[in-house]
């Protein structure tokens, strides 16, 4: 009797530990799409009140300021007391060339980088180049910045002797070394993603190695390495501290990369340090110039959404 007292007990213990166990797993199952649900809650109601102050503070700076000069006029003089001008061609002159600098570093040699880790590499190498590629995107912009002002400046100055210190060259050059690993990666991913038989078969016709990854996977990969190359300019559009200290503060209305010139961002650093007062009309304009760059590289993600649709090969 005792025993079968004692195997009841156990049994009973048993069966109210799985009890207890389905109960806590099922709490779980039923919290974890609620906390993921209030994350994802979260994350667009930040993005809603990012967009709603940039909408409410560049309405004020256009109470203020004409949105017709804002658009149209070619000198941006905040800081001028008398006459402040407020043509934003200047600053989009100047983000718009250092990107394109940037570009012309960034996407050969990351697309090469690419073809060759994808292609070319064995697997030991690709273990050493990787890692290498991560730490160059994990670098500190500021210390980008200083290396284009003291190291790559002075080397340029060499080459170009009408380069002045400040200049829109040497933080391009920079600023496309740093986006490399951006452009590199996810070219490779999407040449990795290329189905291994489309090679094998181009191989089995006679084709050389480099005809397969020209003519074969470079166009099969097509979408995902546009689509990088879309997303390497906005990073180029928003970068700050590179063209900060590197670019110089001159809103110049050019396309002469020996000038010095003044990025979107460059501006926005510049006034936000504490050049102008609270509620004056320079403060607002940081806003406006928030607002253009935001609109920049919001076109620029929709481009790269659109061409990634629309030239994705189905396999």
């Amino acid at each position: 009797m005792e025993l079968k007292a004692e195997r009841k007990s156990v049994a009973a213990l048993i069966e109210e530990n799985k009890r207890k166990s389905r109960l806590k797993q099922g709490l779980i199952e039923k919290s974890v799409p609620i906390f993921l649900f209030v994350m994802a809650v979260i994350s667009i109601l930040t993005t809603i009140g990012i967009v709603i102050t940039l909408l409410v503070e560049t309405i004020t700076f256009f109470e203020r300021v004409n949105i017709l000069e804002f658009i149209t006029s070619k000198e941006w003089f905040p800081f001028f007391e008398a006459d402040p001008q407020y043509g934003i061609a200047p600053l989009i002159t100047g983000t718009l060339l250092v990107a394109v600098i940037a570009m012309v570093v960034a996407v050969p040699i990351g697309l090469a980088t690419a073809i060759y880790l994808s292609e070319y590499a064995s697997d030991r190498v690709r273990r050493v180049i990787k890692p290498i590629l991560e730490v160059l995107a994990g670098i500190p912009t500021i210390v980008y910045g200083f290396f284009a002002l003291t190291f790559v400046t002075p080397l340029l100055q060499k080459i170009v002797p009408d380069l002045q210190f400040f200049n829109a060259l040497s933080p391009g050059i920079v600023v496309g070394v740093m986006i490399i690993p951006m452009i590199a990666s996810l070219s490779e991913d999407a040449m990795s993603a290329v189905p291994r038989s489309m090679r094998e078969g181009a191989l089995a016709l006679g084709s050389t190695k480099l005809e397969v990854s020209l003519k074969v996977v470079l166009p099969a990969a097509l979408s995902g390495i546009v689509a990088a190359s879309v997303l390497g300019i906005s990073r180029a559009i928003g970068e700050t501290m590179i063209v900060t200290i590197a670019g110089g503060s001159k809103p110049n209305l050019t396309f002469d990369p020996t000038e010095t010139i003044q990025t979107m961002t460059a501006y926005i650093v510049q006034v936000s340090l504490g050049d102008a007062s609270y509620g004056s009309t320079i403060y607002y304009s940081i806003y406006a110039v928030g607002m253009a760059l935001f609109i920049f590289t919001l076109i620029m993600n929709i481009i790269a959404q659109w061409i990634s649709k629309r030239f994705r090969e189905e396999y």
